[in-house]
């Protein structure tokens, strides 16, 4: 690989000065130039940054040489490689279905929302003054969910169907009254997620149940049970009967339902569901490979306090006006830690936004319209293919049918290819075939001529056939109105969705309007070259369930992919599968479960973490089938390495692992890594090291090589892929050789250990982490974790004179991020965390990471994106509202009268005709060194949590009536 570097982000070459400078996207990449370097570690007190590095990074654990990715390359060469790998990619017509269908993303959403980065830079909305518009995009989702459902809550989405699927499970074992450990399951779900629901039962405990639930469905034995609906083979079958047994043992129904058949079918409530579930991938996502997707749960009101992820509620501002957050915060299950049994954090944000916006722009009866079309299309292809001669095995049904081949599977499927479609093959005498929107006329006629391989019976039969009756039973046909609320009707032009996404998207604060400064969170740059390949059909046209020949692009992607976090890391092994960074911590875990059971030590099971460990891990080691057991952290928030020898020593024999966050969690990286590693080996545990934090390693330290034995990757976080909102994520682990047979197996074969619906996870985000570390290579990742560290280690440096800086590590510096303890402020002033969260928004930045990992304290993580100029602006409002602090601990002002707690300010406030304050209104609403023209402008006042939580609303409310 030819490459040239510059001196900043590469090492010199025999070739340098010759332009095409491969360290170009390096020092786009990076924030501070090799001037503003050098001004910042003179502020720091190093002298160079390998001195920095020397004194944050242990020697013990320190990389000497070169991870082996070679030298970065510029953007125009890497996307030229990248569009030779898309090319060896077939995309041809896939009627595969099993959840996934070809659509048509209107081009005002795809060009507006899912390549805007005022959508996909943004973080998830936990600060909701600077959230209105994704939030409001996010209950317009919702309320999509409720209408479609017609059930009474809904979140605002999961992580694919699959998952989905096993969070039902788990919260029918959580509120059912049945005190039977077994889940029955439709043997017509689809395959992929019976082997997601298999993963997530057995370690804890319950037993499946497959089959058909007319004749193999005991209520009296299952805590409940799951309904496919239609049948993953199409056939559409009326579960009421079904759903009244299960309710009158105790049980709880669920039912995994297709939202383009529900615009034609009865709703899932209407016939007596408990819990809803399904993707949204149809409306208007690409398959993308396997996703990412939005998936949906709803549930009866009944419910509502125990449904997991987020809920997107209305609230009223301090104004008394309404304005949108997320509710119940409190309630997700990750919070329960070691009690949990799920683990989600997480959501798809960016898909379920382009789902909802795809529902406004078609509005209720293009919606109608739509699904009608689809099954007009399938009903004549069913009734041509009878006319053929062929028994359609499927007789009610919506867009799928199933046919019997006669034996000639491979023939026929053979003959669907030629014509540049692919069947599903059920077995051996049945074939499977879902049409979509982008079907036609003429996909109904390649279907006849593929499966009868008769040309002039096929026009024989076309020419015979009259009026077609519809395959929809008329006691399941959808009836009432629904969709009827003003949003799904405002956007009948494109004018007027152009208008609103760009309405929405003003009212949030994202990336791409400055630093967004969270601990753990990694909001760095999301190159435009990184995002571009995301939409390239070759790409995000492919099921994920296609031959393989026609996914050797994606296959040599994932080698490469595979290959270069192996050699970041140093393991022996990666899986791309888990879509998300606690689906990562679950694989993980199951991973080293196998092992131990493998080698007939199923008595280990005990899960040793760290007091300051993210409520995740603690929740991925109960749904692991371990029991979790509490390190003590010491003063200086490292691992209580005596408090660690005791729970060794109590608990060895059970020892099955240790999941650790290196850095810590408190940002340092701890002296004792190795010992720690050492001594769980030496009790024959395995060591999790959590990849939250490798943003801070990579280049400098390898988990796989100073004791790590599994770790997940963020690669939302570390490698560029974009929040998104708050999603998509992606979680892929990296093991030991000795874990590589525990890897997830393929979930449409029904393999072990599957995580995620698909294979390769949501595989469509993968090449934006290809493309970034092509692009940076060895030198260029290296020199982004040093900037990274020296960017944390300024802002500590610059704050340390005004907040105190909680944790260090041993000779005094901080890692990737740092925490500051605003506690004996408030002890002194009553000013809170919330005060001066709210009033950076007035400065006009997202606040930190707010009370984690310690309570009543920000943490935070400038990245190696951010200029020094951006952290001394960021600095510059942190010290100019401790000005204002000090002016309230000095009597000059009560905290009730502060412009701090009246936070942040609004354009009504800039206007309010009664302005009566203690304090300046233009100091209020321009603080600092604000500028009018670029002022940022919440659009909202700060909102009323409380209320928010004891009234919750959901769904979109008619806002007159609301206030009233």
């Amino acid at each position: 690989m030819l490459a040239v570097t510059s001196s900043s982000c590469g090492s010199s070459s025999l070739w340098h000065g010759l332009g095409d400078d491969a360290g170009a996207f390096c020092a786009r990449h990076v924030g501070p130039d090799a001037q503003d370097v050098a001004g910042m570690l003179r502020v720091v007190g190093a002298d160079t940054l390998d001195s920095l590095m020397a004194q944050t990074v242990p020697d013990s654990i320190r990389l000497h040489g070169a991870m082996g990715l070679g030298h970065g390359v510029p953007e125009h060469v890497a996307l030229a490689r990248l569009r030779t790998i898309a090319a060896e990619n077939r995309v041809l017509t896939s009627l595969i279905g099993q959840g996934y269908y070809d659509t048509i993303l209107p081009s005002v959403i795809q060009r507006n929302v899912l390549e805007n980065p005022a959508w996909y830079t943004a973080y998830t909305p936990y600060q909701p003054e600077i959230s209105q518009g994704r939030l409001e995009a996010l209950l317009n989702f919702q309320t999509l969910v409720i209408e479609l459902t017609g059930l009474e809550v809904a979140n605002a989405s999961l992580l694919d169907e699959g998952t989905a699927a096993a969070e039902a499970m788990a919260m029918a074992r959580r509120v059912s009254k049945s005190r039977a450990t077994a889940f029955f399951v439709d043997a017509d779900c689809h395959p992929q997620t019976i082997a997601v629901l298999r993963t997530r039962a057995e370690p804890m405990g319950w037993q499946l149940v497959l089959g058909d639930p007319a004749t193999d469905l005991d209520p009296q034995a299952v805590f409940g049970a799951l309904f496919q609906y239609p049948g993953s083979t199409g056939e559409l079958r009326d579960p009421r009967a079904w759903i009244e047994s299960l309710h009158a043992a105790g049980g709880i129904a669920a039912v995994c339902a297709d939202p383009m058949a529900l615009m034609l079918v009865e709703s899932p409530g209407a016939l007596g569901a408990d819990i809803a579930v399904g993707t949204m991938q149809r409306y208007g996502m690409p398959m993308g490979a396997g996703g990412p997707h939005a998936a949906y749960m709803a549930v009866r009101d009944a419910l509502r306090r125990n449904i997991p992820g987020r809920i997107v509620g209305v609230s009223v501002d301090s104004r008394g006006k309404p304005a949108y957050r997320l509710a119940l915060q409190t309630r997700e299950q990750h919070i329960r830690r070691e009690k949990a049994t799920s683990n989600i954090c997480t959501a798809q944000a960016l898909p379920a936004i382009v789902s909802s916006m795809y529902a406004l722009y078609h509005g209720p009866a293009g919606l109608k319209a739509i699904a009608g079309r689809i099954h007009g299309l399938t009903a004549i292809a069913a009734a041509g293919l009878r006319a053929l001669g062929c028994t359609v095995v499927t007789q009610a049904f919506f867009d799928t049918l199933k046919v019997k081949t006669g034996g000639q599977t491979d023939a026929v499927i053979a003959r669907a290819l030629e014509a540049g479609m692919n069947l599903r093959r059920v077995d051996d005498a049945h074939i499977g075939i879902s049409l979509d929107e982008t079907s036609t006329p003429d996909t109904v006629r390649a279907i006849w001529r593929s499966v009868s391989g008769d040309e002039a019976a096929v026009a024989r039969v076309e020419a015979g056939l009259g009026t077609v009756d519809r395959a929809i039973p008329a006691d399941l046909a959808r009836k009432g109105e629904f969709l009827t609320q003003p949003i799904f009707s405002a956007c009948r032009s494109e004018t007027d969705m152009l208008r609103y996404l760009r309405r929405l998207a003003d009212r949030d604060l994202a990336l791409d309007r400055t630093m967004i400064p969270l601990g753990s969170c990694t909001m760095k740059l999301n190159a435009t070259a990184e995002m571009l390949p995301i939409t390239w059909p070759e790409f995000c046209n492919i099921h994920p369930f296609a031959p393989a020949d026609q996914m050797r692009g994606y296959t040599r992607l994932f080698t490469d992919l595979e290959r270069m976090l192996c050699r970041i890391s140093g393991y022996a092994a990666v899986s791309l599968q888990p879509n998300s960074g606690a689906q990562g911590e679950f694989a993980g875990l199951m991973a080293i479960r196998g092992y131990h059971h493998a080698r007939g030590d199923a008595g280990r099971d005990v899960c040793l973490i760290p007091a300051s460990a993210h409520g995740t891990n603690p929740a991925s080691a109960q749904m692991a089938g371990m029991r979790v057991v509490v390190v003590a952290c010491d003063g200086q928030g490292n691992v209580d390495m005596d408090d660690l020898k005791a729970k060794i020593a109590k608990h060895a024999p059970q020892l099955a692992a240790i999941m650790i966050t290196y850095p810590s969690t408190h940002g340092v990286f701890e002296e004792n890594v190795r010992e720690i590693c050492d001594l769980v080996h030496a009790a024959g545990g395995q060591v999790y090291v959590d990849g939250a934090n490798l943003n801070a390693q990579v280049g400098l330290a390898q988990p796989g090589v100073y004791g790590g034995d599994v770790s997940h990757f963020n690669l939302h976080k570390t490698f560029c892929i974009p929040h998104g909102g708050g999603g998509p994520g992606m979680g892929p682990i990296g093991v030991g050789a000795h874990l590589a047979p525990y890897l997830p197996g393929a979930p449409q074969r029904g393999e072990a250990n599957a995580i995620s619906a698909a294979p390769f996870g949501s595989a469509d985000v993968l090449p934006i982490s290809w493309m970034y570390m092509v692009m940076m290579g060895d030198e260029g990742l290296k020199r982004a974790t040093g900037i990274a560290i020296l960017n944390s280690n300024y802002i500590a440096t610059r704050l340390s004179g005004h907040y105190p800086v909680l944790y260090r590590g041993a000779q005094g510096r901080v890692a990737h991020e740092c925490i500051i303890d605003l506690r004996p402020l408030k002890d002194e002033t009553g000013v809170t965390v919330d005060d001066i969260a709210k009033r950076l928004i007035d400065h006009g930045f997202h606040a930190p990471t707010v009370s984690f990992p310690v309570a009543g304290t920000f943490m935070i993580e400038p990245t190696e994106s951010e200029s020094r100029a951006e952290l001394d602006r960021f600095c510059d409002a942190m010290i100019a509202i401790r000005a204002e602090i000090a002016a309230v601990a000095a009597g000059e002002m009560g905290i009730e009268q502060s412009p701090l707690r009246h936070a942040p300010h609004t354009v009504r406030d800039l206007t309010d005709p009664d302005w009566n304050r203690a304090y300046d209104r233009a100091a209020a609403c321009l603080p600092g060194a604000v500028a009018p023209a670029s002022k940022y402008w919440s659009p909202v006042n700060r909102l009323d949590n409380a209320y928010g939580d004891r009234n919750l609303v959901c769904s979109c409310p008619d806002t007159g009536s609301y206030m009233d």
